[in-house]
Parts: C-alpha cells; sequence; structure tokens
C-alpha cells in the first residue's frame, strides 16, 4: 500500500511504518491506557505489522498514534488512538482522525467499528454514533489477556 502523508506547519501524519518509533508508543499504550494495559511489546508490535498505522509527529517526535484494522473492502476497525496530553487541544486529534476517514483504501467500507469511554464528541463529528441495535452485539472480550502473559518472555524486543 503506499505510503501517505500529510504536513501541517511542524505536524506530520504518515502512514510509513519505518517512521513509528515502537518504544514510544508501547510506553503509552501499555502505561496510559485502560485498553491496553500491560500491553507486550511483542503483541503490540505484531499488532502494528497486521494494521494500517498512521504516526503523528512534531519535528519527528512521536506524539500520537492510530491503526485500523480493515479487510479494506467492507469493514474498518478504529484503534489505539492517542495525542501526547502535552499536544492535546490543538485540534490534532480531529486531524488524525480526518486523514484516516480520508484515506483512499478506506473508502465505500459499509461498517467502521469504533471502542472508546473517553473522546465520543470527537468521532461523533465524522459520523460514528451509538449502537442502534446493541442486543445484536456479540463479542468475546478478556480484559486480563496481558496480565497472564509471561512478561520475561513476551517482552523480548
Amino acid at each position: 500500500m503506499k505510503i501517505r502523508e500529510a504536513h501541517r506547519n511542524d505536524y506530520i501524519i504518515s502512514t510509513d511504518k519505518d517512521k513509528l518509533d515502537i518504544l514510544s508508543i508501547h510506553k503509552f499504550l501499555a502505561n496510559e491506557t485502560d485498553w491496553a494495559n500491560g500491553i507486550p511489546i511483542n503483541t503490540l508490535k505484531i499488532s502494528i505489522e497486521n494494521s494500517l498505522n498512521f504516526g503523528l509527529y512534531h519535528e519527528n517526535k512521536q506524539i500520537g498514534f492510530a491503526r485500523i484494522i480493515s479487510d479494506y473492502s467492507t469493514i474498518a476497525y478504529l484503534g489505539d488512538v492517542y495525542v501526547l496530553k502535552e499536544y492535546r487541544g490543538k485540534g490534532l486529534s480531529k486531524w488524525l482522525i480526518n486523514e484516516i476517514m480520508e484515506h483512499p483504501n478506506l473508502q465505500g467500507l459499509r461498517r467502521w467499528i469504533l471502542l472508546t469511554d473517553t473522546a465520543e464528541w470527537l468521532y461523533k463529528k465524522f459520523g460514528f454514533t451509538e449502537i442502534p441495535n446493541p442486543e445484536f452485539y456479540m463479542e468475546k472480550h478478556n480484559p486480563n489477556v496481558y496480565n497472564r502473559i509471561d512478561k520475561t518472555n513476551a517482552n523480548n524486543v
């Protein structure tokens, strides 16, 4: 897939996996989030390898991230979205989501999926709504999965 980049002043959004600062992404997700708390770095690496990734950078420093899991024809899952606290309030998260939603390989999809409890206001601006028939939704969820992994083997870089 062709690498895409968008520029705004000293900020860049890029889909280039080689630009990603895996250690800084891991530090944030493993320590600052509820949804990926304790995620082993190898698990993160595999998730990144199998996703369309959007890195947000300020003067070449990774300050944000999001990834898409998709078949590129019918469905996409938006996950692991963040912007570092010191960069919030500048419109960067809105710009990041806009770049994702406008990506040419993500057009014409029947469904987008997102799980959030922190930024509903942001995603509603892009057409996300609450599930109209939650009784149809099913999941198999293990919120403690990262607690069961042997950390000595799972964190090998």
